[in-house]
């Protein structure tokens, strides 16, 4: 083969797929390693001084090769190729070195599952052997890199039991775990740590002839560590390991923000250009997959902060903020990548012009499809624009995005009610070839206690209505507020608006338990709103015919042992609260025309019921989203909803199903981020808000949005998880598979066993047992299979090795085979 000057051996083996151990090499490691040592480490509180002054880090030693000629074995990692080489990888005399070298790790190494004859399908605990616990395999047993290397050498028998040392294990810091009991001293985190991140946050010392591991200052966060998690996505043993990752698949469990966004919004992207003052470009990036992008960046639930990792450090990234920023600087040259569809031919009809039904829209246009949306209200936009108040969406926000989605050809029909001015069948006799209906839930539910019929009640969605429409008056007095979600929290906000003087909230749940998110409770709290947690109303008190005075009492619990909604109060536990105003946010409710609820099946609650795979109702080519098919939600999620609405139709007239811009392409992102002073105890940058005082009265907008430095400040907080997903696998042990062809079968016996399938990308899709290997693997050739290798051991006990063999599959990958869960499904 050819290699360039300079290349090592090792490189230029793993170049052909010729694999040498290298436990302490990894291919996004510089190579040839370099690294020195440094003048202390610590461990926990433990300082630990360098007894070697910059001594460098000479390896793990087991990528020992024999090149011809010499007489000494040479470390494949460091020895570099030269004309006419010749190199031979595994000769007894390697094999022997190896084998000598993995004993002098394992002896310092937790290795007693390693050699256990029983390890296969083990979960450590309980031990059948009854091995203590400082001695066994920790929690990476199965999936560990050591493992698999060490099964590839060989452990000699002659290797010495381990004698636990009783290190520091760190678990008070955020995100990560550090066990200096499972550290082998292969360096990888430090040498990622300070070559490829920049940061040095880690460094290793030399102490009687061993490498020694730590962190530059007592803990991660003093050594300005930017919790990259770099540092464990190359650990080869479980020294370093991830908390409570509570998602099966490695990057939802890595990038919550992203995964938790209902619209899927590449926010660690946006976020990133935000932090290189790139606002434009990190505009574009949203609205690849918003509909609604400014009416999200003033009114989104923001889940993705609710998950964001920062919030292990101290507070979350302010992403909603940052999106503000972003929208407010956008360009619209994304409008260049808009692509023309070709007309499909179809019209589509489009019953409610919220959230949902304007993600419908857009997306069944950017399809190809005429769609016309109809409204019952005489302006577009349903609880955005209906709703949720000024103070927290300007109206001119609404009509922003509103712009955008009418300028792809939608057509807007408002006055027009289902039921009064059309129907479902009218529609379709006009030509519509499908039917989405996507409207709100539009009215206020009601309290079945004493003096519920008294004037001066009005529920929640009403008034808030009413307000936006005008129609309200100012309040006087005393105005209470019943419910704990943004409905209830907006109402209290609003009353205070009108005029109210004084204004309170009660709701059945304690603090911790309420809908609303925390930073509308908080606001609620920082303008006067005096919120009585685990409170319900009992009875409410009139006088001349007008509500004067509501009785409370104590709620003990809101859900009862099943999780369902079902209070327990205690009725000797009261409180009474006089009051001019009563206003009811308890939830809210379907309206729909009697003559379309008679003719579609419906839930028990009155929500449309609808094929939760197609989104079709119980009517021909009538489908529905958002909160008449899922209930109450928040504007991002019925957004999600519209657009899987758009997808269903476009199905449902052959198309794919789909629609993926690209108005920003993707950069190889740079690994390098560099070291930050205090990165870790940096907090959260305040959204500027218009002061207190200044929000009597008037419905102007409290968030007033960052000013540049602001948003770059804010956006490099971010702990950049999502770069861990270039992080490559280290080079692994080759696999025993074999090519699932009649080839691949000559060397199969007609005896027990278990086989494993493998598909293309060599990723096992079923695990069997059997009484004949051959036999059913032939068969398993003529089925159509997706399977393109395969493995197999022979086994008398198979039944035993195949439930061995499950369980350690299903440890890796928390689930059954691919192939093993279809089989299960279709027994059930």
């Amino acid at each position: 083969m050819k290699a360039s000057k300079g290349t090592t051996i090792l490189e230029a083996a793993r170049k052909i797929d010729v694999y040498i151990p290298a436990i302490c090499f990894h291919p996004d490691l510089p190579s040839p390693i370099k690294a020195k040592s440094i003048k202390a480490v610590y461990r926990g509180t433990q300082k630990i001084d360098n007894r070697s002054s910059e001594k460098e880090f000479e390896g793990c030693k087991l990528c020992l090769v024999q090149v011809e000629g010499r007489e000494e074995l040479v470390l494949a990692c460091c020895t570099p190729v030269s004309e006419n080489l010749k190199v031979r990888t595994e000769t007894q005399q390697v094999q022997k070195a190896r084998k000598t070298q993995l004993m002098h790790i394992l002896a310092k190494h937790p290795h007693a599952c390693l050699i256990c004859a029983q390890k296969e399908g083990c979960t450590t605990e309980p031990c059948s052997t009854n091995v203590p616990v400082e001695e066994r395999c920790c929690p990476e047993f199965g999936k560990c890199e050591l493992e698999r290397v060490s099964e590839y050498i060989g452990i000699r028998e002659d290797t010495p039991r381990y004698i636990p040392q009783n290190l520091p294990v760190i678990e008070n810091e955020p995100l990560f775990l550090r066990d200096y009991n499972l550290c082998i001293g292969c360096t990888r985190c430090v040498r990622v740590c300070q070559e490829v991140r920049g940061v040095g946050a880690l460094g290793f010392v030399h102490k009687n002839d061993e490498v020694l591991v730590g962190t530059v200052e007592p803990t991660f966060i003093d050594s300005d560590c930017k919790f990259c998690g770099a540092c464990v996505e190359v650990c080869p043993t479980g020294a370093l390991r991830d908390k409570e990752l509570k998602a099966a698949k490695h990057e939802v469990a890595l990038i919550p923000c992203k995964y938790t966004c209902p619209a899927n919004v590449d926010v660690p992207r946006y976020v990133k250009l935000i932090s290189e003052g790139k606002f434009a470009d990190a505009a574009a990036v949203a609205r690849e997959k918003l509909p609604l992008p400014n009416v999200l960046a003033h009114a989104c639930s923001r889940p993705c902060e609710s998950a964001c990792r920062r919030l292990d450090v101290n507070e979350a990234v302010s992403i909603c903020g940052l999106k503000r920023s972003a929208m407010e600087n956008d360009d619209e040259t994304w409008k260049d990548k808009l692509e023309p569809t070709e007309p499909k031919g179809k019209k589509i009809a489009i019953i409610g012009s919220g959230p949902a039904g304007l993600s419908a829209a857009y997306y069944l246009a950017r399809l190809g499809y005429q769609a016309t949306v109809f409204e019952t209200m005489s302006e577009p936009g349903g609880m955005m624009r209906y709703g949720v108040q000024e103070y927290r969406l300007p109206k001119e926000i609404v009509e922003k995005d509103i712009r955008e989605i009418v300028n792809l050809g939608v057509e807007i029909k408002t006055d027009a009610a289902l039921g009064k001015d059309f129907t479902v069948e009218s529609l379709k006799n006009e030509g519509y070839d499908a039917i989405l209906i996507s409207v709100g839930l539009q009215t206020s539910r009601k309290l079945k206690v004493e003096g519920a019929d008294l004037a001066g009640i009005v529920g929640g969605l009403d008034f808030l209505r009413n307000v936006r429409l005008g129609k309200a008056s100012n309040l006087e007095g005393k105005a209470l507020v019943i419910g704990g979600g943004s409905v209830a929290i907006d109402t209290a906000l609003t009353a205070l608006r009108l005029g109210a003087n004084n204004v309170q909230l009660a709701c059945l749940e304690k603090t911790e338990e309420m809908p609303a998110f925390p930073w509308e409770v908080q606001q609620a709290l920082e303008e006067g709103v005096k919120i009585h947690n685990s409170f319900g109303v009992n009875k409410i008190l009139g006088k001349n015919g007008r509500v004067a005075a509501v009785e409370l009492m104590h709620c003990l619990s809101v859900f009862d042992k099943e999780g369902r909604f079902n209070p327990s109060f205690n009725e000797e536990e009261t409180m009474q609260i006089e009051i001019n105003t009563l206003i009811l946010a308890i939830g809210q409710a379907p309206d729909l025309p009697s003559l379309t609820a008679s003719q579609l099946k419906l839930s028990e609650s009155g929500l449309i019921d609808v094929n939760s795979s197609t989104l079709e109702t119980s009517m021909s080519s009538v489908f529905a989203c958002g909160d008449i098919a899922e209930g109450p939600t928040s504007i991002v999620k019925a957004l999600a909803s519209g657009k899987q609405g758009a997808f269903a139709i476009d199905k449902y007239f052959g198309g794919i199903g789909n629609l993926e811009d690209r108005f920003i392409e993707i950069e190889k992102p740079n690994p390098w981020l560099g070291k930050m002073e205090e990165f870790g105890y940096k907090q959260s940058i305040q959204m500027p808000c218009l002061p207190i005082d200044e929000r009597k009265g008037n419905f102007s907008e409290v968030e007033l949005g960052y000013d540049e430095k602001m948003a770059r400040d804010e956006a490099s907080r971010c702990l950049r998880c999502d770069l861990r997903m270039d992080i490559q696998q280290a080079y692994q042990p080759p696999e025993k598979w074999l090519p699932l062809t009649e080839e691949g079968l000559k060397t199969v016996l007609e005896t027990e066993g278990v086989y494993q399938l493998l598909n293309d990308d060599k990723e096992i899709i079923y695990i069997k047992g059997t009484m004949n290997l051959k036999k059913e693997l032939e068969q398993q050739l003529t089925t159509g299979t997706k399977a393109k290798y395969f493995i197999y051991e022979e086994a008398k006990m198979y039944t035993m090795r195949e439930s061995e063999s499950l369980q350690q599959y299903m440890k890796r990958h928390g689930k059954m085979p691919e192939q093993n869960m279809e089989i299960e499904e279709d027994l059930y």
